[in-house]
């Protein structure tokens, strides 16, 4: 009985609330992304409280040169003023080489985040991002990716 009324409260805040979604914003995310670094990040509107996420981080060094795709659904919930959180489901591919080990990988990914719509056409965000990758030699295990991310909105 408990669930049902959360599922209800949850369902008429989304549905009463007036959600404001950039139709594009273009930045940054900045955060561990398993050894990959910061990511090129895209967010797509898609409808009043849903949106796509594309992130692309890369690694060109020395020892390793790797890639990482991932793309999520978002659901978005205003809390106050210009705060909203938001929850999404993804998944994600890449490749490495660090030399004798290397390969393709896949994963599936979860997202839960805050993130602020200043007046200006800028939001920042800060979100929590598990992974759960499957490759045996570079990634077959839950990652837990802590990012800042800075995008322009357009």
């Amino acid at each position: 009985m408990k669930n049902i009324f959360i599922i209800l409260f949850l369902m008429g805040a989304t549905a009463m609330s007036a959600q404001s979604i950039a139709k594009n914003a273009l930045g940054i995310r900045v955060g561990d992304n398993d050894g990959f670094g910061g990511e090129i990040s895209y967010q797509r509107y898609l409808k009043e409280n849903n949106r796509l996420e594309f992130d692309l981080g890369w690694r060109d060094s020395n020892n390793v040169d790797a890639f990482k795709l991932v793309g999520l659904y978002q659901w978005v919930m205003p809390i106050d003023g210009g705060f909203h959180w938001y929850v999404g489901a993804g998944g994600g591919v890449g490749s490495f080489d660090a030399g004798d080990n290397d390969g393709a990988f896949a994963l599936v990914a979860g997202d839960l985040g805050i993130e602020y719509d200043f007046d200006i056409p800028l939001v920042i965000s800060l979100d929590m991002r598990p992974e759960l990758g499957f490759n045996d030699s570079y990634s077959d295990d839950l990652d837990l990716d802590i990012a800042l991310g800075i995008r322009y909105q357009f």
